[in-house]
């Protein structure tokens, strides 16, 4: 019971029943801060994470991140993030991992960047599940093809790389739901209850979040940088290096402005920017150290709803609470008709 709304202990849709978790709320894997930790607390909070494999400075302490998961989780399931680099001598790394999670148990994967082709051969064969973030509606009816078992659809909104899709997250849903027969979740842009009553009444079978769990007391970053994401409203993101092809949608601080301004002078290549745009210097600088106005700190505008540094488990209940007010605004409205 919260604010004399009842939460319902379970909201089964086909993504629910897919991971086995109670709630369709995914916390989508985001570099250097989905940890075990962070994971952990969001699964037992009903929702599934997933720990990201390429944030792990070698294979045994991915290793360590993965059984440390499944104690804190206490047996239940959690994910891993695989993502596949425009850089594909970058991805050997990623097949290593997938070996390694699937020696520990790990059934559940997110991928993301380039198709999953190189990965699903060993995901199949070891009977897990798969589910493919991309930012296209064609790219999702691909990876349908291809045998994944649900597809996240992200809009321009996503905090990161949401691509060069210039389709808001629910325009996108809805061309794509009519498209796909696999579970959908989606995910840019979201960080109320309300959405998520919204992406389900779509059609959506889950949203997939993380600008609003970036200042969760989980997440592993300085204090400092959380009282920044606090303090960022939905207006405090820019997008940048569309001219590269690989937008990143990011906190509008000192470093994306210079970031920016080089591209306006017709910076075209990743050397151009140099250490700009390093994820090293980012995760040093910026999450260890709190200095909060370097890197490129991955946000999207639902940064506007994360107001306090609070633990994951009150974030999900606030979402509960608002998606089940939501709902019940809609049955009232369809009882009234």
């Amino acid at each position: 019971m919260s604010a004399g709304v009842t939460i319902p202990d379970r909201l089964p849709t086909r993504i629910t029943e897919l991971l086995g978790i109670r709630w369709p709320l995914l916390l989508g894997g985001m570099m250097w801060l989905s940890d075990a930790r962070l994971v952990a607390a969001m699964v037992r909070a009903g929702g599934m994470g997933f720990i990201t494999a390429r944030s792990s400075r070698s294979d045994e302490a991915f290793r360590q991140a993965l059984r440390d998961c499944r104690e804190w989780t206490q047996g239940q399931p959690f994910g891993v993030n695989l993502t596949l680099s425009r850089r594909v001598a970058q991805n050997d790394v990623m097949l290593t991992r997938l070996r390694i999670a699937l020696e520990e148990g790990v059934r559940i994967f997110e991928t993301a960047g380039l198709p999953p082709t190189p990965l699903l051969p060993a995901i199949k064969e070891a009977g897990a599940v798969v589910v493919h973030k991309c930012a296209h509606v064609r790219h999702a009816v691909a990876a349908q093809n291809m045998g994944v078992d649900a597809v996240t659809l992200v809009g321009m909104e996503e905090g990161g790389h949401p691509g060069n899709n210039q389709l808001p997250t629910f325009l996108n849903g809805a061309y794509a739901l009519e498209r796909l027969q696999v579970p959908l979740a989606l995910g840019g842009g979201i960080g109320h209850g309300r959405q998520i009553a919204a992406a389900l009444a779509l059609g959506a079978d889950a949203v997939v979040m993380g600008s609003v769990f970036t200042a969760a007391v989980e997440t592993p970053a300085h204090e400092a940088y959380k009282q920044r994401v606090v303090n960022t409203d939905e207006h405090g993101t820019r997008a940048v290096l569309g001219s590269l092809g690989d937008t990143w949608r990011i906190i509008d601080n000192d470093n994306a402005r210079k970031v920016a301004a080089l591209e306006q002078t017709g910076a075209n290549s990743y050397a151009a920017f140099g250490e700009l745009i390093s994820g090293e210097r980012t995760q040093t600088l910026a999450y260890q150290a709190g200095q909060h106005e370097e890197g490129m700190l991955s946000m999207g505008p639902a940064v506007g709803f994360a107001r306090a540094i609070e633990p994951v488990a009150s974030i999900v209940q606030r979402l509960q609470r608002e998606c089940v007010q939501a709902c019940g605004r809609f049955q009232r409205l369809q009882v009234s008709a």
